[in-house]
């Protein structure tokens, strides 16, 4: 295994995120190895966990994707951002943007048998939230997409609300979609597994597998409400949830 992560390591420090001599080689639970491998050496070099994102939990996504169960990755501090932000188009390889929300944990979860009730109670609050991916390789050798990070690159988020958990129903949430000023869908949060505190709930209780805790302070970004949108340069994307408020980010 210490011979896949210096592979995958060592590549991706020259641009190349799916190794060819990786292609079918990896199980979904040596890439997940692999890649909190990675994470580890990212944070000996000074970087921070903001958290975590759980993906391809949306039927719409897994039609789009060819994938038919809920993965996980990292989230760094490096790649948070503001409502707003303005993306350098050129800094990314083919981007695409997923509409979210972002789940702040406030008391640590851990597995196995993490309930839904449970997951609920530890919820400090929630924001809007834009994940841009990037498709750094073929999405269809899953375990190396994994490996690499889940295509995660960016978060933007908008002002959190504080939770409350007797009046809060998340699969209740709705997400508009906006892109360069015309409407796209809308989606609700039932899209999410039923409902994203599930999602966070699949997330604490698959975190154990590895030995690990979805600790108190960490963000989780739930999976998209709706289909991946692929950004073009110029492209702005304005997501409006209900009740939470709107998210924005521009490619220029």
């Amino acid at each position: 295994m210490n011979a896949v992560i210096d592979l995958v390591w060592d590549n991706a420090q020259r641009g190349i995120y799916y190794p060819e001599p990786l292609h079918g080689q990896l199980s979904l639970d040596d890439a997940y190895r692999v890649n909190l491998a990675i994470t580890r050496r990212h944070l000996a070099r000074g970087e921070k966990q903001a958290g975590w994102k759980v993906g391809v939990t949306a039927k719409a996504m897994q039609e789009q994707m060819g994938v038919h169960q809920p993965v996980f990755g990292v989230l760094f501090e490096s790649g948070q951002r503001d409502s707003g932000v303005s993306l350098n188009f050129a800094d990314l390889i083919e981007p695409s943007a997923e509409n979210e929300l972002c789940i702040t944990i406030g008391k640590t979860l851990r597995g196995p048998g993490v309930t839904i009730t449970q997951t609920r109670s530890a919820i400090a609050a929630v924001a809007p939230a834009l994940e841009i991916v990037e498709r750094r390789g073929v999405f269809s050798d899953l375990p190396l997409a994994m490996a690499d990070n889940a295509q995660q690159k960016h978060v933007v988020t908008a002002m959190a609300s504080a939770w409350e958990p007797v009046s809060m129903r998340l699969s209740e949430a709705s997400v508009d979609v906006y892109l360069n000023g015309v409407w796209q869908e809308k989606a609700s949060g039932a899209e999410v597994m039923g409902d994203p505190v599930a999602s966070v709930t699949w997330l604490a209780n698959k975190l154990a597998e590895f030995e690990l805790a979805l600790e108190a302070g960490m963000r989780v970004m739930s999976g998209s409400f709706t289909k991946q949108y692929r950004i073009k340069r110029g492209d702005h994307i304005e997501s409006r949830f209900t009740p939470f408020g709107a998210v924005k980010a521009n490619f220029p």
